[in-house]
């Protein structure tokens, strides 16, 4: 290992320096300068005004706050473009353990994670939520299961759109696959960053509409 690590080290996926031999994935310097939100701590925050008259969430939280050119930023960029899924692992667990000691995310049935389109994982290679949402779930000791909801819509990135084109272009996005797992439960909605929420909003409603009873939801930033 020590001869791999001198040709090929592992690095901190936030900030590119070396890692030593007990961090991973994340250097302690980053660790200790991301930032974080502590929504899972709070009542009333951003995330969850940001959906009032909208869609009810019991509870919602995000692990960081997100600024461009920053170590979010690096983060999230090689989780879903550079296939480095193990990123979502470590993130996962961060935010589960967070979450376990918050104490307001108990009695979840069920962990939903938000569908890619088959030509968007075709192209990708994998959904970059899953290894983040099964490792909320195996924090938790929760259910999780990704195939509730299909994306039948293959959106193009919002980055550069207005609210109302993000909107207009998750509109009927997603399609129920599986009534009977989700009727009457405690759904965990999960996602890796959340902007104007027009996404959550759409993937919600289509879960309300198959009669989930409550709705909860955690994202990365």
């Amino acid at each position: 290992n020590y001869i791999v690590d001198l040709f090929f080290p592992s690095i901190c996926h936030a900030c590119s320096s070396v890692l030593f031999d007990n961090e991973v994935e994340i250097c302690v310097e980053c660790r200790h300068h991301l930032p974080l939100t502590n929504y899972h701590f709070q009542e009333d925050h951003p995330l969850n005004r940001l959906f009032f008259g909208r869609v009810q969430f019991v509870s919602s939280t995000a692990l960081f706050y997100f600024q461009k050119n920053s170590r979010v930023q690096n983060l999230l960029h090689n989780l879903k473009y550079k296939n480095k899924q193990s990123i979502g692992t470590t993130i996962g667990i961060w935010l589960g353990m967070e979450m376990k000691a918050s104490m307001r995310f108990e009695n979840i049935d069920l962990i939903v994670p938000v569908p890619s389109h088959k030509k968007r994982i075709r192209k990708r290679g994998y959904n970059q939520d899953l290894s983040f949402a099964q490792a909320i779930a195996n924090v938790l000791e929760i259910a999780f299961d990704d195939s509730v909801l299909i994306k039948i819509k293959n959106t193009k990135t919002q980055v550069f759109q207005t609210k109302e084109q993000r909107w207009s272009s998750v509109v009927h996005s997603f399609k129920l696959n599986s009534k009977n797992s989700i009727y009457k439960k405690h759904i965990l909605i999960v996602d890796d960053l959340i902007t104007t929420g027009s996404t959550i909003e759409e993937f919600a409603k289509v879960l309300i509409n198959g009669g989930v009873k409550i709705l909860s939801l955690a994202t990365i930033a």
